[in-house]
C-alpha cells in the first residue's frame, strides 16, 4: 500500500467527501474549495500516486489508481463516501464506482466523460521533457522557458503549482518518467458494472472533454446521471468559476 498524502477539512461527523484532481495536479489545488464544502462534509483531498507530496511508483493506470483509493478508504476506515473527481480523477472515481458501487453514496465528475480520448497533453509533455531544471535558478526563468511551449499563463501557471526547490535544485512534485511512459493509460475509457446510484456530470462549457451529442453513452454505464453546464468555463471549471461549481455540487448533493 502506497501512503498517500492528504489533507482533510471540517468535522469528521460529517459525510465523507473525497477529492481526485487531474493529470500533473495535486490536492492542493481543491484547498479552497475543500474548506467551502467542509461546512457540510468531512472532505478529503488526496494526492495520487506520482503526483503532490504522494509517493512515486513506476506503475501507473486506472486499476492501479482505483486500488490505491480503495486501500486508503479501507485503511481510514471510510465505509461510504461522496466521491469527486476532475478530468483524470474524475475517470479514477468513475472506474471505482463501477467497481466497487457499496463504498460510493453519490458520484461527482467534473469535466471528464468514460469513453477514451485522443492525446490532448502533446505540448505540455514536450515541454516538461525538453526543459532541463538544473539548467535554471529561478522559477521566472523556468516560466518563461515553458513559454516557449506553451502561451496560455493559466496553463503554465497550474504547471508550475507542481514546482519545488530542494538540495539546492528545483524539481517537479510529479513523477514526470512514469507519465511520459504510462500516458496512453490516461487516455483509455472506463470498463465495469452500470453504477446506478445519483451522479452528477459537470461541464465547462468552452470544454470539449464531454461531448453532449455523446451523452447517451454516458447514460448507458451512469443511468441515474445529470449533466450540469458551467457557463464561461473551460476544462479547470472548479478553478475558472469556483462559486458556481460550488453551487453545482451542493445542489447535486442535496436533491
Amino acid at each position: 500500500m502506497l501512503a498517500l498524502n492528504y489533507k482533510t477539512y471540517g468535522d469528521s461527523k460529517n459525510p465523507d467527501l473525497i477529492i481526485l484532481h487531474g493529470f500533473l495536479g495535486s490536492a492542493d489545488n481543491w484547498h479552497t474549495l475543500a474548506k467551502q464544502f467542509s461546512e457540510y462534509f468531512y472532505v478529503w483531498t488526496i494526492d495520487q500516486r506520482n503526483h503532490g507530496r504522494s509517493p512515486h511508483a513506476y506503475e501507473f493506470n486506472y486499476d492501479i489508481l482505483v486500488d490505491d483509493l480503495y486501500e486508503f478508504m479501507d485503511y481510514h476506515k471510510i465505509e461510504e463516501a461522496i466521491l469527486l473527481g476532475h478530468s483524470m480523477g474524475g475517470k479514477v472515481v468513475m472506474q471505482f464506482a463501477m467497481y466497487y458501487p457499496n463504498l460510493v453514496s453519490k458520484l461527482i465528475v467534473a469535466d471528464m466523460a468514460p469513453y477514451a480520448y485522443n492525446h490532448h497533453h502533446q505540448i505540455v509533455l514536450e515541454a516538461l521533457q525538453n526543459i532541463q531544471l538544473n539548467n535554471y535558478t529561478k522559477r521566472e526563468e523556468i516560466d518563461e522557458a515553458l513559454k516557449k511551449y506553451i502561451q496560455e499563463w493559466d496553463t503554465r501557471q497550474f504547471i508550475m503549482k507542481s514546482l519545488f526547490y530542494e538540495n539546492e535544485k528545483y524539481q517537479w512534485r510529479f513523477y514526470l518518467e512514469s507519465l511520459l511512459d504510462n500516458y496512453e493509460q490516461i487516455l483509455k475509457p472506463v470498463n465495469g458494472k452500470i453504477f446506478e446510484k445519483p451522479t452528477c456530470f459537470i461541464k465547462g462549457e468552452n470544454s470539449k472533454y464531454i461531448i453532449e451529442e455523446r451523452w447517451s453513452e454516458i447514460k448507458s454505464l451512469f443511468p441515474n446521471a445529470e449533466l450540469k453546464v458551467i457557463h464561461g468555463a473551460g476544462h479547470w471549471v472548479h478553478a475558472e468559476k469556483p462559486k458556481e461549481f460550488y453551487i453545482a455540487v451542493i445542489e447535486f448533493v442535496n436533491k
